[in-house]
């Protein structure tokens, strides 16, 4: 079909189904291609809808074309938060490598990606509403239909405030519906930075959705859709986001007791759209597992996933884990990206009471190169991961060490699964990587990297961890370390165990929350809580869990940035890296700059509005 190019990259119109990546989204179906009379009724409009929901899946078009697009956020949460390399080889997708050595620039395609989909979105759900006002009659629940659109909005409006900064442009159903390039700015007159900031605009829509939506889906079954409970989750979010220090330039303001408040609220009283209370999964493995984390209790927002579909990926799956999936054979069909780090792996590390370890940069990466049978004709380098000092029994549930058993597979990893060992580093990501036993049942068959684990969006240890911070910036640590033992009490539920064949030594499991010693651990670990929390300490904890909890799920950057200490942490982070194996030595030429607390503003957007976006201040 003949498409029309809009002059603004910001023209939004009305579009059905799911558009591709790169420049799809500035294009619209010539008038008339479909009727309005033909969508205006309940069929139609849920129809509309789906194509809205289809972004819950975490991305936007092709993974692999441009996955900086995605909620998963494995591009700017984890890569340039120092979770991960960008792995497979050092010539593969360049702007992702810039990127990952902090030498990145307005232009770099992997921010217009991002600011393409959010804004795509933004699009869709516009078009929900304008729609539902259309229908008038022939809609018959339309603050049902609302609510839902507002809440898919407002997700994604959330990822251009955590991106890009709040100074984003925010477009109305009235201002959809006025053009297909509605005149909107994000900067005051005469200003030529971006001052204009929309907390409260995605503030008022979040509690229009709560007003609006149900408490859950069960009398429907229907529970891939948008809840009360998923919205006021969300807008809690906001309100920390909204509080937190950033470097002064973001229009935050103090609402922490609005966040604490709706977290205190979810912990207490909230329910999954199965009806059911939200509770922490027993143990922390199971969470991505496919036959045991999609209904565990803990998701408080989860893209549900389904088997349905003949194309190259079952319909929902978050695609831009594939690649992660490892290259080569079982449990290959992957590219090899998106590689954990070894500063990453090396923040597990604990103290002789199981609690983070404070000097885990000052020693040695835990996994080393090393030279065996020197002098030799058979002199070799080979790569050996230290399983004898203790660790968070998380480490080997989000990353996968040599000498480690690989999930069910029978085996471990070794060098021969990476890809490019001296761009991307001793390790593989692991808690996204497909089991044996979820072949057929989670996954396609003929497509092996496939997976219907759902994508957690948001789950209540992070609402846990959330309402901690909170509770430290009122000065209630007591509160704030019964909640961050909660997390960490959890971990002990579970470890990796030993595998005959795979376990060449007898590892335990050093359980100081429960005070015993558990045998049969694939691995030294460790585990206790913290028995006191203060003005001195109490921040960095909190730090500290949300990476372990939270690692490799795209939150490290946001929160380093949200808290204003990214410049320290990451050019920290880069000194350790430098050190350690991998051939990372030469990769960080640039340190990190202090300005980037945010992103830049795409500069394609900035010319393409002609005068009515500006660039961030830190940008200029």
């Amino acid at each position: 079909m003949k498409k029309a190019i809009l002059y603004s990259a910001m023209a939004l119109a009305t579009t059905l189904g799911m558009s591709g990546c790169g420049d799809d989204f500035l294009l619209i179906d010539p008038a008339g291609a479909v009727s309005e009379a033909t969508l205006t009724n309940d069929q139609g409009i849920d129809f509309v809808l789906t194509g809205a929901y289809a972004s819950m899946n975490g991305m936007i078009g092709s993974p692999w074309s441009n996955p900086g697009n995605s909620l998963s956020n494995i591009v700017f949460g984890d890569v340039v938060g120092a979770d991960a390399n960008k792995g497979s080889t050092a010539g593969d997708q360049s702007d992702w490598t810039m990127l990952e050595t902090y030498s990145f620039t307005s232009a770099n395609s992997y921010i217009s990606a991002k600011w393409g989909a959010i804004y795509e979105v933004v699009k869709r759900c516009n078009n929900v509403m304008s729609m539902v006002q259309k229908g008038g009659d022939a809609i018959s629940n339309p603050d049902l239909i609302i609510g839902q659109a507002q809440f898919i909005k407002s997700l994604w409006l959330f990822e251009g405030i955590k991106t890009y900064g709040a100074a984003i442009p925010y477009v109305s159903v009235e201002e959809y519906q006025e053009s297909v390039d509605p005149q909107v700015t994000n900067h005051s007159e005469g200003s030529d930075v971006a001052d204009i900031y929309i907390w409260n605009k995605v503030e008022a829509d979040l509690k229009d959705a709560i007003s609006k939506l149900p408490t859950d889906w069960k009398s429907t079954g229907e529970y891939g859709r948008a809840t009360s409970w998923m919205a006021k989750a969300l807008l809690a979010k906001l309100y920390l986001y909204w509080s937190s220090p950033y470097n002064g330039t973001n229009g935050t303001a103090n609402h922490y007791s609005e966040a604490k408040a709706l977290f205190k609220e979810i912990i207490d009283n909230g329910i999954d759209a199965k009806g059911n209370k939200y509770k922490l999964a027993d143990t922390y493995e199971e969470l991505f597992h496919a036959a045991t984390g999609d209904w565990s209790g803990e998701s408080v927002i989860d893209c549900q996933t389904t088997l349905d579909g003949s194309n190259q990926l079952p319909n929902g799956v978050n695609a831009n884990y594939y690649l992660g999936f490892v290259s080569g054979d079982n449990p290959g069909g992957g590219w090899g990206f998106y590689q954990p780090t070894s500063d990453f792996v090396n923040s597990f590390l604990v103290d002789a009471d199981g609690l983070p370890a404070a000097d885990y940069q000052s020693v040695p990466a835990l996994t080393l190169t090393k030279l065996v049978n020197e002098g030799t004709e058979d002199e070799k380098t080979e790569v050996v991961s230290d399983l004898d000092t203790p660790t968070d029994p998380r480490v080997d549930v989000t990353v996968a060490r040599f000498g480690v058993p690989m999930l069910d597979w029978g085996s471990t990893p070794d060098a021969t699964w990476i890809r490019s060992f001296a761009n991307g580093g001793p390790y593989l990501s692991k808690k996204q990587q497909i089991r044996r036993d979820e072949r057929g049942a989670y996954s396609l068959t003929n497509i092996p990297i496939s997976s219907t684990l759902n994508f957690h969006v948001m789950r209540l240890a992070d609402v846990y961890l959330m309402y901690a911070e909170c509770c430290i910036q009122e000065g209630d640590y007591a509160t704030a370390m019964e909640y961050i033992n909660k997390v960490r009490a959890r971990a002990a539920n579970g470890f990796i165990a030993a595998e005959d064949g795979i376990t060449k030594k007898a590892y335990t499991l050093d359980d100081k929350v429960n005070g015993k010693t558990v045998a049969g651990a694939a691995a030294n670990y460790r585990i206790g809580l913290y028995k006191s929390l203060d003005a001195s300490n109490a921040m960095t904890a909190l730090m500290r869990e949300r990476r372990a909890e939270l690692g490799m799920e795209g939150s490290h950057w946001y929160d380093l940035a949200r808290w204003g200490v990214i410049a320290d942490e990451l050019n920290k982070f880069i000194k350790f890296e430098m050190s350690s194996t991998g051939g990372q030595k030469t990769k960080y030429v640039f340190g990190y700059d202090s300005k980037m607390v945010t992103f830049p503003i795409p500069e394609s957007e900035i010319q393409t509005a002609e005068g009515r976006f500006a660039q961030n201040v830190n940008w200029k």
